[in-house]
């Protein structure tokens, strides 16, 4: 049976290989002393077995005392509390003490996001995590973080013109294709379709409504694209959105939600008896969507991973503060598509850190 990645070691190698444990160690950091032979053998073993470098003992190995911390909203949870699980799980790995991590929270994106990051700049962090928010803003906040000597890694969104260490998300152009994809083959007439938004400055939320549109006007030009609706990521201007987009006359037949505030859309819909009768896509899993699904309410939802999101953020991030040379600094994580055929996959026994979770409620 073939070793999980968090089970295999420099032990495990070397007894596979039946070399000894020092050979490996050489091997793997490029020392002197063994062949180039052995050593090829050891890095394809070393890949084959999921081998990952030891994060917490290369700090020790250096005596270093690495400090991070993760600048997020509070809102959405059901999107961020699984990204900073999965931070927290990166960061339970680590020796206490030798890589420490700080959460610093803020309401939602665009509202208190720069006092948080200024708290951050103040805390003499060595490298911060964060999900900017209007690209050029954030451009600037992160350029000034790199000449205080401060590493950023982004997470769940990119900005590109500033001096962050790397990004880590998923492929939003994709995801935004998947779901245009899946509308068109539930619409094969004439119809409307619209997209929910968050910020459209944000370059996740841009690169959605992209890949949506593109798709759309390749393989399913029947279809009409109305102009994009940005909520700002808050629940009473989504549902008074939707109240306001289902009474015109033009009203779409197909919906594709591209944020995780798709709650309160569904909520007006349902008040309105629209559910049945519009075909929907949203973004991530939750409890209360869980059921949609199952009925068939809700086509499917595009998943994010933002638990492993969270956690590839963190591991780079302080490989590139050790000066590791396997920080991969560009991530773009496969969309995972839920259906009602594989919902059980996702959600049967899931824990709360990867599912998403209830605390947040919409008050209207």
């Amino acid at each position: 049976m073939a070793l999980e990645p968090k089970q295999v070691g420099i032990k495990e190698i070397a007894r596979v290989l039946k070399i000894s444990i020092g050979t490996v160690d050489r091997a793997l950091h490029n020392r002197s002393g063994v062949s180039e032979k052995t050593k090829s053998k050891v890095l394809q073993m070393a890949s084959e077995l999921g081998y990952r470098p030891n994060l917490a003992a290369q700090a020790l190995k250096l005596n270093r005392r690495i400090s991070i911390a993760a600048v997020l909203p509070k809102h959405i949870s059901y999107f961020f509390d699984p990204l900073r699980a999965g931070i927290a799980a990166a960061a339970d790995a680590a020796v206490r003490g030798q890589i420490a991590v700080d959460f610093i929270e803020y309401p939602r994106l665009g509202a208190g996001d720069e006092e948080a990051l200024q708290k951050a700049i103040q805390g003499g962090y060595n490298g911060i995590i964060v999900l900017p928010g209007k690209m050029q803003r954030y451009s600037a906040i992160m350029r000034k973080l790199a000449r205080e000597g401060i590493a950023t890694m982004c997470v769940g969104s990119d900005a590109p013109a500033s001096e962050r260490i790397g990004s880590v998300g998923v492929d939003a152009y994709v995801s935004g294709a998947i779901a245009a994809e899946i509308l068109s083959l539930r619409l094969n007439q004439k119809a409307n379709v619209v997209v929910f938004s968050g910020e459209l400055s944000l370059m996740d939320h841009a690169e959605k409504l992209r890949g949506f549109a593109a798709t759309i006007a390749v393989q399913a030009p029947h279809l009409t694209l109305l102009p994009a609706l940005e909520s700002h990521e808050q629940p009473r201007e989504a549902y008074r959105q939707t109240l306001e987009l289902m009474r015109r006359r033009n009203r779409p037949e197909g919906l594709y939600l591209s944020t995780a505030n798709s709650q309160p859309v569904l909520q007006a819909l349902d008040e309105l008896n629209l559910l049945d009768k519009i075909h929907i896509v949203t973004t991530d899993l939750y409890k209360d969507l869980i059921p949609l699904i199952e009925y068939g309410k809700v086509l499917a939802t595009i998943h994010q991973r933002p638990f492993t999101q969270g956690k590839l953020a963190f591991e780079n991030l302080v490989r590139y503060l050790l000066q590791d040379d396997e920080i991969h600094r560009y991530i773009r994580l496969a969309p995972h598509i839920v259906l009602r055929s594989n919902l059980a996959l996702f959600s049967e026994n899931a824990p709360a850190s990867i599912l998403g979770t209830e605390e947040e409620q919409m008050h209207l």
